[in-house]
């Protein structure tokens, strides 16, 4: 899938979601470089929240809340019968409940995230291996 395709594509499924998952959000940034991976080689982030000051992402006051899908990282993974559509709306949903849960005060998928990424750093999804 080309860069101009994913564009269209996260545009298409962007448009499917309900204004109400929306709120406070300025919208979808897509890049075309992988995301930077923080600490993990050949693994680097599908999506972000961010970088808005509410995420403590380094984002500048006032610049709002965005989700952020990296192009270059899902290409890194995309092999034989990838389903793009499928994996970006799983990301875009992913990114969606971090937001809505921040608007909360809950941080219930960080923790997930944070137990997948240290199992994942012991040597698979099970942390075994």
């Amino acid at each position: 899938m080309t860069y101009e395709a994913f564009v269209k594509l996260v545009e298409r499924l962007w448009e499917e979601v309900p204004e109400d998952f929306k709120r406070g959000l300025q919208g979808v940034h897509v890049f075309p470089r992988p995301s930077r991976s923080r600490g993990l080689r050949g693994c680097g982030a599908w999506g972000v929240p961010g970088p808005g000051a509410a995420f403590g992402l380094g984002g500048f006051e006032g610049l709002g809340r965005h989700i952020a899908l990296y192009y270059g990282s899902f290409l890194k993974v995309a092999g034989e019968g990838f389903d793009w559509e499928a994996e970006v709306w799983e990301t875009l949903l992913h990114e969606l409940r971090h937001h809505l849960e921040s608007l909360a005060g809950r941080d219930d998928l960080v923790r997930e995230d944070l137990r997948r990424l240290d199992a994942f750093r012991r040597g698979g999804p099970s942390g075994e291996g």
